[in-house]
């Protein structure tokens, strides 16, 4: 599976008792307490944004795609999400998928105390070249 990534310009500005950030290409903001932590919020709210996006069939803008205006004071950096590996980060929910196998099959799995959602997560990161992730 191809990640999807970019690294998208955002301006930190910096204000009483922390950091506001301003991501231009998705018209969004968030902050920080430290300028560490503006980047971290500034890519979780790239992440998050990016993800919703795909979700709604919405195409996600490319990086630095939007003018921005910077202030004396102001910071301009760069903040990379792989939205692909994000997606796997936040969205690890379960999901209740059921499957057929023949009689004879299942008797001989729960014999043999067969974890039936391991074995098919196993067999999906197989087929879809998916090895760099662990399975639960």
């Amino acid at each position: 599976m191809k990640s999807r990534k970019g690294a998208y310009p955002v301006i930190i500005s910096p204000d009483s008792g922390g950091y506001v950030v301003n991501i231009p290409d998705f018209g969004i903001g968030t902050q920080g307490d430290s300028l560490c932590e503006a980047i971290e919020m500034a890519r979780d709210a790239i992440g998050l944004m990016g993800i919703d996006m795909e979700d709604d069939n919405e195409a996600i803008p490319e990086p630095g795609t939007t003018g921005y205006e910077i202030r004396n004071n102001d910071i301009l950096t760069y903040v990379d999400v792989d939205f692909t590996e994000y997606r796997k980060k936040v969205d690890n929910r379960a999901v209740r998928k059921n499957v057929t196998i023949p009689y004879w099959m299942s008797v001989a799995a729960d014999k043999a105390d067969i974890n039936y959602s391991r074995i098919l997560q196993e067999a999906l990161v197989n087929i879809l070249d998916l090895r760099h992730n662990a399975v639960n």
